[in-house]
């Protein structure tokens, strides 16, 4: 584990950017289940977390079309909630960083670290608010 002064700009990178972060399995579950969409990003120490993912996510969340709530976890620092998100992943492998969208709880959307480190920041954000358009927008009444 590294030291928390090390990480606090990799979380505040995603909590400045209107994410809440969940440290704990309880915080991860309450998370998950609040009703609607909820982006769950599992951030990680890595490069590609560092100059794709979290920028990608910033970027995606500028667009109009969003998740009902976000939520992150740290890979490698924070493990009970870490391991709790990727429960939520069923039958896919851990990864992380991992960016995932679930509709009341169940997984709707999974992008792993094996497309995050092969894109761009721009390409993931592009990815999401596909996914964003795709998985989030309200129907018209």
């Amino acid at each position: 584990m590294y030291p928390e002064m090390m990480l606090t700009p990799m979380r505040e990178e995603l909590t400045k950017a209107g994410i809440s972060e969940a440290r704990t399995a309880a915080e991860v579950d309450a998370a998950i289940a609040q009703p609607g969409t909820t982006m769950l990003v599992v951030n990680s120490i890595c490069g590609c977390a560092a100059g794709k993912m979290r920028p990608g996510v910033r970027l995606a969340l500028q667009h109009g079309v969003k998740p009902d709530h976000a939520v992150t976890v740290f890979a490698g620092q924070d493990s009970e909630a870490t391991q709790r998100a990727r429960g939520y992943f069923q039958g896919h492998p851990p990864t992380s960083p991992a960016i995932a969208i679930l509709r009341d709880g169940q997984l709707i959307y999974l992008m792993q670290r094996s497309a995050i480190e092969t894109s761009t920041a721009p390409a993931i954000a592009q990815a999401l608010t596909k996914a964003f358009d795709t998985y989030c927008a309200k129907s018209a009444v």
